[in-house]
Protein backbone atom coordinates (compact mmCIF):
# COMPACT_ATOMS: atom_id res chain seq x y z
CA UNK A 1 0.00 0.00 0.00
CA UNK A 2 1.24 3.36 -1.03
CA UNK A 3 1.03 6.38 1.57
CA UNK A 4 0.32 9.59 0.35
CA UNK A 5 1.57 12.63 2.98
CA UNK A 6 -0.43 16.00 2.68
CA UNK A 7 1.67 18.69 3.30
CA UNK A 8 1.87 22.08 3.85
CA UNK A 9 4.66 23.33 1.96
CA UNK A 10 7.78 21.85 4.30
CA UNK A 11 5.69 20.76 7.29
CA UNK A 12 7.57 17.60 8.42
CA UNK A 13 8.20 16.48 4.18
CA UNK A 14 11.55 14.84 5.79
CA UNK A 15 9.83 13.18 8.77
CA UNK A 16 7.14 12.07 7.01
CA UNK A 17 9.06 10.41 4.35
CA UNK A 18 11.62 8.59 6.44
CA UNK A 19 8.36 7.24 8.57
CA UNK A 20 7.08 5.45 4.87
CA UNK A 21 5.52 8.39 2.98
CA UNK A 22 6.15 7.59 -0.62
CA UNK A 23 4.40 10.27 -2.14
CA UNK A 24 4.25 13.77 -1.04
CA UNK A 25 0.84 16.15 -2.22
CA UNK A 26 2.51 19.30 -1.52
CA UNK A 27 -0.03 22.02 -0.85
CA UNK A 28 -0.11 25.90 0.65
CA UNK A 29 -2.81 26.60 3.04
CA UNK A 30 -4.30 23.67 4.74
CA UNK A 31 -6.82 25.76 6.57
CA UNK A 32 -8.91 25.50 3.07
CA UNK A 33 -8.14 22.65 2.20
CA UNK A 34 -5.11 23.56 0.10
CA UNK A 35 -4.00 25.92 -2.93
CA UNK A 36 -1.05 26.15 -5.11
CA UNK A 37 2.26 26.64 -3.28
CA UNK A 38 4.37 29.05 -4.67
CA UNK A 39 7.21 28.36 -6.86
CA UNK A 40 9.92 28.63 -4.71
CA UNK A 41 8.32 26.09 -2.47
CA UNK A 42 7.71 23.88 -5.01
CA UNK A 43 11.37 23.72 -6.38
CA UNK A 44 12.62 23.30 -2.57
CA UNK A 45 10.52 20.62 -2.10
CA UNK A 46 10.90 18.81 -5.34
CA UNK A 47 14.40 19.19 -4.24
CA UNK A 48 14.11 17.31 -0.95
CA UNK A 49 11.32 14.98 -1.75
CA UNK A 50 13.49 13.19 -4.81
CA UNK A 51 16.69 13.20 -2.79
CA UNK A 52 14.46 11.02 -0.10
CA UNK A 53 13.51 8.98 -3.09
CA UNK A 54 9.92 9.74 -3.14
CA UNK A 55 7.53 11.56 -5.43
CA UNK A 56 5.43 14.53 -5.33
CA UNK A 57 2.32 15.63 -6.52
CA UNK A 58 1.33 19.61 -6.35
CA UNK A 59 -1.87 20.92 -5.67
CA UNK A 60 -3.15 23.28 -8.50
CA UNK A 61 -6.01 25.13 -6.75
CA UNK A 62 -5.74 29.32 -7.15
CA UNK A 63 -8.28 30.08 -4.03
CA UNK A 64 -10.17 27.92 -1.12
CA UNK A 65 -13.85 27.90 -1.26
CA UNK A 66 -16.39 26.18 -4.68
CA UNK A 67 -14.15 24.65 -7.72
CA UNK A 68 -16.10 26.38 -10.58
CA UNK A 69 -13.61 28.20 -12.00
CA UNK A 70 -13.39 31.11 -14.56
CA UNK A 71 -11.22 32.22 -17.27
CA UNK A 72 -8.60 34.17 -15.23
CA UNK A 73 -8.20 31.26 -12.59
CA UNK A 74 -8.31 28.65 -15.33
CA UNK A 75 -5.33 31.10 -16.76
CA UNK A 76 -3.40 30.77 -13.39
CA UNK A 77 -3.81 27.27 -13.29
CA UNK A 78 -2.63 26.16 -16.43
CA UNK A 79 0.67 28.70 -15.66
CA UNK A 80 0.45 26.66 -12.12
CA UNK A 81 0.89 23.25 -13.84
CA UNK A 82 3.70 24.91 -16.50
CA UNK A 83 5.21 25.65 -13.26
CA UNK A 84 5.33 22.40 -11.77
CA UNK A 85 6.60 20.91 -14.86
CA UNK A 86 9.27 23.21 -15.04
CA UNK A 87 10.26 22.59 -11.22
CA UNK A 88 10.41 18.48 -11.76
CA UNK A 89 7.62 17.77 -10.13
CA UNK A 90 5.71 14.19 -10.88
CA UNK A 91 2.21 15.42 -11.34
CA UNK A 92 -0.20 17.95 -10.19
CA UNK A 93 -3.68 17.87 -8.15
CA UNK A 94 -6.65 19.56 -9.40
CA UNK A 95 -10.20 19.40 -9.63
CA UNK A 96 -13.15 21.26 -11.48
CA UNK A 97 -16.74 20.66 -10.44
CA UNK A 98 -19.76 22.98 -11.48
CA UNK A 99 -23.52 22.76 -10.09
CA UNK A 100 -22.67 18.97 -8.86
CA UNK A 101 -21.04 18.10 -11.60
CA UNK A 102 -17.61 17.01 -13.08
CA UNK A 103 -16.82 20.41 -15.10
CA UNK A 104 -15.55 18.16 -18.19
CA UNK A 105 -14.16 21.10 -20.48
CA UNK A 106 -12.10 23.10 -17.47
CA UNK A 107 -11.20 19.22 -16.36
CA UNK A 108 -9.86 18.34 -20.07
CA UNK A 109 -8.03 21.93 -20.70
CA UNK A 110 -6.24 21.61 -17.79
CA UNK A 111 -5.49 17.77 -18.20
CA UNK A 112 -4.39 18.60 -21.90
CA UNK A 113 -1.81 21.34 -20.35
CA UNK A 114 -0.46 18.70 -17.61
CA UNK A 115 -0.17 16.20 -20.67
CA UNK A 116 2.70 13.77 -19.43
CA UNK A 117 2.47 14.38 -15.88
CA UNK A 118 0.91 11.99 -13.08
CA UNK A 119 -2.80 13.48 -12.72
CA UNK A 120 -4.99 13.24 -9.43
CA UNK A 121 -8.59 14.47 -9.43
CA UNK A 122 -8.56 15.89 -5.81
CA UNK A 123 -11.52 16.04 -3.04
CA UNK A 124 -13.86 18.43 -5.49
CA UNK A 125 -14.76 15.03 -6.82
CA UNK A 126 -16.79 14.39 -3.54
CA UNK A 127 -19.12 18.18 -4.63
CA UNK A 128 -20.07 15.76 -7.33
CA UNK A 129 -23.76 14.13 -7.32
CA UNK A 130 -23.51 10.60 -6.38
CA UNK A 131 -25.12 8.99 -8.44
CA UNK A 132 -23.03 10.99 -11.48
CA UNK A 133 -20.00 9.87 -9.57
CA UNK A 134 -19.28 6.43 -11.96
CA UNK A 135 -19.50 8.46 -14.92
CA UNK A 136 -17.49 11.01 -13.77
CA UNK A 137 -14.67 8.04 -13.11
CA UNK A 138 -15.19 7.19 -16.64
CA UNK A 139 -14.47 10.59 -17.99
CA UNK A 140 -11.56 11.01 -15.76
CA UNK A 141 -10.11 7.83 -16.85
CA UNK A 142 -10.35 8.84 -20.48
CA UNK A 143 -8.95 12.25 -19.58
CA UNK A 144 -5.74 10.43 -18.06
CA UNK A 145 -5.98 10.45 -14.33
CA UNK A 146 -4.43 7.64 -12.28
CA UNK A 147 -6.59 8.09 -9.48
CA UNK A 148 -9.35 10.41 -7.76
CA UNK A 149 -8.88 11.40 -4.28
CA UNK A 150 -11.96 10.88 -2.28
CA UNK A 151 -13.43 10.83 1.55
CA UNK A 152 -16.79 8.85 -0.40
CA UNK A 153 -19.05 12.07 1.59
CA UNK A 154 -19.43 14.76 3.19
CA UNK A 155 -16.66 15.67 5.95
CA UNK A 156 -19.58 15.47 8.78
CA UNK A 157 -19.10 11.49 8.29
CA UNK A 158 -16.69 9.57 9.29
CA UNK A 159 -13.94 7.61 7.03
CA UNK A 160 -15.93 4.01 8.23
CA UNK A 161 -19.30 5.53 7.75
CA UNK A 162 -17.99 6.59 4.36
CA UNK A 163 -16.43 2.78 3.17
CA UNK A 164 -19.55 1.39 1.57
CA UNK A 165 -19.58 4.13 -0.91
CA UNK A 166 -15.88 4.32 -1.18
CA UNK A 167 -16.26 0.39 -2.21
CA UNK A 168 -18.76 1.21 -5.10
CA UNK A 169 -16.81 3.89 -6.59
CA UNK A 170 -14.28 1.50 -6.82
CA UNK A 171 -15.93 -1.15 -8.23
CA UNK A 172 -17.49 1.64 -10.76
CA UNK A 173 -13.63 2.87 -11.55
CA UNK A 174 -13.30 -0.74 -12.84
CA UNK A 175 -9.49 -0.56 -12.23
CA UNK A 176 -9.15 2.24 -14.98
CA UNK A 177 -8.34 4.50 -12.57
CA UNK A 178 -7.58 4.59 -8.75
CA UNK A 179 -9.71 5.39 -6.21
CA UNK A 180 -7.49 6.99 -3.17
CA UNK A 181 -9.39 7.48 0.06
CA UNK A 182 -8.81 10.52 2.63
CA UNK A 183 -9.74 12.44 5.27
CA UNK A 184 -9.85 10.27 8.68
CA UNK A 185 -7.58 8.23 6.75
CA UNK A 186 -4.78 7.85 9.81
CA UNK A 187 -1.31 5.71 9.98
CA UNK A 188 -3.60 3.59 12.22
CA UNK A 189 -6.38 2.59 9.78
CA UNK A 190 -4.92 2.98 6.43
CA UNK A 191 -4.72 -0.46 5.59
CA UNK A 192 -7.36 -1.81 7.16
CA UNK A 193 -9.65 1.20 4.98
CA UNK A 194 -7.81 0.13 1.81
CA UNK A 195 -8.15 -3.64 2.40
CA UNK A 196 -11.55 -3.01 2.85
CA UNK A 197 -12.42 -1.02 -0.38
CA UNK A 198 -9.89 -2.67 -2.80
CA UNK A 199 -7.66 0.21 -2.82
CA UNK A 200 -3.70 0.09 -3.37
CA UNK A 201 -3.12 4.01 -2.30
CA UNK A 202 -4.08 6.31 0.90
CA UNK A 203 -3.35 9.79 1.46
CA UNK A 204 -3.92 11.87 4.69
CA UNK A 205 -1.73 14.55 6.52
CA UNK A 206 -1.10 11.81 9.61
CA UNK A 207 -1.10 9.15 7.07
CA UNK A 208 2.31 8.26 8.91
CA UNK A 209 3.58 8.46 12.03
CA UNK A 210 5.55 11.20 12.86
Amino acid sequence: MLREFCAENLTNVEKAIRAGAARVELCDDLSVGGVTPSPDVIERAVSVIHGLGATVMVMVRPRGGDFAYGERELRAMEEAIRTARALEADGVVFGCVREDALDESATERLAHVARGLDLTFHMAFDEIDPSLQPDALRRLARLGFSRVLAHGGPFSRSIDECLPHLCDLVRAAEGRIGVMPGGGVTWENAERVCERIGASEAHGTRIVRL
